[in-house]
């Protein structure tokens, strides 16, 4: 059987026997990458020589020791490409590895690869990439999801082990669901932003994507932790993640939120997630209806906050110091022109509009603030919700893959797609994504994600409830 379809524990029990090496791994992978990723897309660029020099000095002692993770291309990796699937950083280098590499690497593990993504994050499909469409492996005439489409292809398609994602309104979880791996978004702050190129900084966290929930687990041991390079890193002591596993779950309260069980959602979608409910309650654990009741305003709040922070991060992208740099501009503003509009796709462009506007003067009130004030009641619905409950169960999408390019000319309903990931963000809370079953479309059977929602800093009861079900 091909190492790169088994997972981070059943790797580590073999290299600790000595059944087999790093270099086996890498050299495996590579393989796969090399039949599959031209029909995929998942990965943008790789250097096999240097994974394989990183392996062979692998120290195995490690807990991630010698198993080589992919990257989503919005980390900088020292040396390797970070172009955010855009023409704007088409030839940019990446001068240092970011906070969560440095951690990554310190428990052992291998950066190898960088995966595709919408670019600069915008995006639930991957179709926004500037440099190429990745596909879904489950079927490859349909969507991946995004933004982090290519981490979640690669693991789902057995050309990665795991990957490393980035989650601003559901861009770890919302792939995840829809190519049928685990993507585990943790509270804001558990993980460093340092070195990650940011979409939304209020809303951005980094986090992985797997083949299982104790393979989640593991990564998140050697990925959270205080930096001080960045001042939303929060100072708390880091639980071993694993201890989570293989624990049952009677007595846990379930919230389902009457505002995420609703008409609308795709028929086998609803059927898998209640049918998953079911399973839980199978298990020991108790189902209690709840309520968040600003849900139906998460999806403009988010859409007027994000494009706000974006509008502002992405400035410092003029061709000056880096990035795309027009030829021969006639002045400094046509400089600033040109480069911008020749570096930058539409959806980044219709986003940077967006947030310039609800920022500028005569909108600011009328917009920005006060979706920062329905910010806070949809963060002040889950604290409610959370005197009730232990966790909160939703779809993690409302439909299953959709086809590309079906919603090519629609973005607001592109945008839809995320309305139960999003208010998870606006709230900083970890959620969990889990495959629960499929959903029949076009003839195929597609997968279904369980999203699992989680008090702050609470992954271990995330994961406790996500391995339960996984292993049920």
């Amino acid at each position: 059987m091909s190492l790169a379809t088994s997972t981070i524990a059943a790797l580590r029990q073999r290299l600790t026997s000595k059944e087999i090496s790093p270099r086996d791994i890498v050299q495996d992978v590579a393989s796969a990458i090399q039949a599959q990723n031209p029909s995929m897309g998942a990965y943008l660029s790789w250097d096999l020589d240097k994974a394989l020099t990183e392996a062979d000095k692998a120290d195995l002692s490690q807990p991630l020791g010698g198993i080589p993770i992919g990257i989503k291309d919005n980390m900088n990796v020292l040396g390797e490409p970070c172009t955010c699937a855009s023409k704007m950083l088409a030839n940019y280098r990446a001068p240092y590895d970011a906070g969560a590499i440095q951690k990554l690497r310190a428990g052992g593990g291998i950066p190898f690869g960088r995966l595709n993504m919408d670019e600069f994050a915008m995006g639930s499909s991957t179709e926004n990439s500037a440099l190429g469409t990745t596909r879904n492996p489950r079927d490859l005439e349909r969507i991946p999801g995004g933004s982090s489409g290519g981490s979640a292809a690669a693991v789902a398609g057995n050309l990665a082990i795991a990957t490393l994602g980035s989650d601003t309104g559901g861009s770890i979880r919302q792939p995840a669901a829809l190519c049928g791996c685990v993507g585990i978004k943790p509270t804001y702050g558990r993980i460093s932003r340092f070195g990650l190129v940011a979409f939304a900084s209020s809303l951005d966290q980094i986090g992985p994507i797997t083949k299982t929930v104790e393979d989640a687990a593991l990564l998140l041991n050697h990925l959270c932790g205080k930096d001080s390079r960045d001042s939303t890193s929060l100072d708390v002591e880091v639980p071993d993640f694993t201890a989570a596993i293989g624990r049952d779950i009677k007595g846990l309260r379930i919230g389902l939120p009457k505002e995420y069980f609703i008409s609308g959602i795709h028929a086998g979608v609803s059927a898998s997630v209640n049918a998953a409910v079911k399973k839980l309650e199978s298990l020991g654990a108790i189902p209690v209806e709840i309520s968040l009741p600003h849900t139906d305003v998460g999806v403009s709040t988010y859409y007027i906050i994000a494009p706000a922070e974006a509008s502002t991060n992405l400035a410092r992208f003029d061709g000056v110091r880096y990035g795309h740099r027009a030829a021969d501009p006639k002045n400094l503003l046509e400089h600033y022109m040109l480069s911008r509009e020749q570096g930058f796709g539409p959806e980044v462009k219709r986003r940077i509009l967006l947030g310039t506007y609800v920022l500028s003067s005569g909108y600011y009130d009328a917009y920005y603030i006060k979706a920062q004030r329905a910010r806070t009641l949809i963060r002040q619905d889950f604290e409610k919700a959370f005197e009730q409950v232990d966790v909160i169960i939703s779809p993690t999408s409302p439909t299953p893959a959709h086809k590309l390019g079906e919603l090519k000319d629609n973005p607001l309903a592109a945008y839809l797609e995320d309305i139960f990931t999003i208010p998870v963000n606006l709230a900083g809370l970890p959620a969990i994504s889990v495959p629960c079953g499929t959903a029949e479309e076009g003839g195929k059977q597609l997968p279904v994600g369980l999203q699992i929602i989680g008090k702050p800093l609470d992954e271990l009861t995330v994961l406790r409830v996500a391995d339960a079900f996984e292993k049920a």
